[in-house]
């Protein structure tokens, strides 16, 4: 039924914008060998390969958001609470004043840029939240959350020092998080790192299961909990660190989907995480339809709209379960 649902959005991503195309006419454009049109155009060059770039990135971010609840065992936690976003926003973003690649979202330079700085800030976190050798999710949270303040801070007064005012606002929109930028040639980063890293978390499912368990237990059934958490959040800070360098920082799709997930298929991951990256990719896919119409042509960033729907989520959340707190 997931699939079907995502099927059906993508369908709708490429019929609905400022330009109405009937449902027949998109399926049309997209058969082999159909006759070149401005229509065609639109579908193929233009929606269709930003609603690919969504699937991708709706699907890590749940993914990670999904890895990272289980590893800090803290409902509360997703790649932009934890600071990585963040940090990776900051690292592409230097690289983007500095003119490094050309381009906002060419080459691999903003990519291993915004992996840097997702690994730096990881390391702040967990060095912040590290105190007499223990870590608890929830210093891992608040941490986060300060980390991720001080380098967005950070992000914005890069900008406004140093980015071209003919690229300042294309930047400004870019943090904000938004799909625009899709091409083609920009995609199959994205894709082969969200596949790869998947598949690998999924053949990890089963030390995920005793991580979520709790660590004493975890390290009780054997497990290596120190390594595993590290590797992983290396594993997690390279995914994000992609996905933002093509999308921006998109928040809340990490936080909100595995909860829905959990609900769908239960706690265990070798199930939780393909249920977690089609409800991520439904959601952002849905999310960017909603940006390119709610006030068309205006385009909205899609981060934007993710910080309306999940800032709630997180209050709802937060006064449904009264264990989990901030202090």
């Amino acid at each position: 039924m997931l699939t079907a649902a995502l099927a059906a959005a993508i369908l709708a991503a490429l019929a609905l914008g400022s330009v109405h195309i009937p449902t027949g006419e998109v399926l049309g454009a997209l058969a082999p060998g159909a006759e070149p049109s401005p229509r065609r155009t639109i579908v193929r060059e233009v929606r269709l390969p930003r609603t690919v770039l969504a699937v991708v990135v709706g699907a890590g971010l749940a993914v990670v958001g999904t890895v990272l609840q289980a590893l800090v065992r803290n409902p509360l936690a997703d790649p932009f609470l934890l600071g990585i976003s963040s940090g990776a926003s900051a690292g592409a973003v230097l690289v983007m004043v500095l003119g490094i690649g050309g381009g906002i979202t060419t080459t691999v330079a903003m990519p291993a840029a915004a992996f840097a700085g997702a690994l730096l800030a990881l390391a702040l976190v967990y060095g912040l939240a590290r105190r007499g050798g223990t870590l608890t999710g929830t210093r891992l949270v608040l941490a986060g959350v300060a980390v991720s303040y001080i380098l967005s801070a950070l992000t914005t007064l890069i900008l406004v020092l140093a980015a071209r005012p003919e690229h300042f606002q294309e930047a400004m929109h870019w943090t904000l998080g938004g799909l625009g930028s899709a091409r083609w040639d920009t995609l199959l980063l994205p894709s082969v790192v969200v596949v790869l890293g998947t598949l690998v978390l999924l053949l990890l499912a089963r030390p995920l299961d005793l991580m979520a368990l709790g660590e004493e237990d975890a390290t009780v059934l054997g497990l290596d909990t120190s390594r595993f958490r590290g590797a992983v959040f290396v594993l997690s800070s390279l995914l994000t660190a992609v996905m933002v360098a093509v999308s921006g920082a998109v928040g809340f799709i990490g936080l909100m989907v595995p909860h829905a997930a959990r609900l769908v298929v239960g706690a265990g991951h070798r199930a939780l995480l393909p249920v977690a990256a089609l409800g991520g990719a439904l959601a952002l896919v849905l999310a960017d339809l909603g940006a390119r119409t709610v006030a068309a042509p205006q385009d909205i960033p899609v981060g934007v709209l993710t910080a309306l729907i999940g800032g709630p989520f997180l209050l709802w959340l937060m006064r449904r379960r009264p264990e989990v707190t901030l202090l």
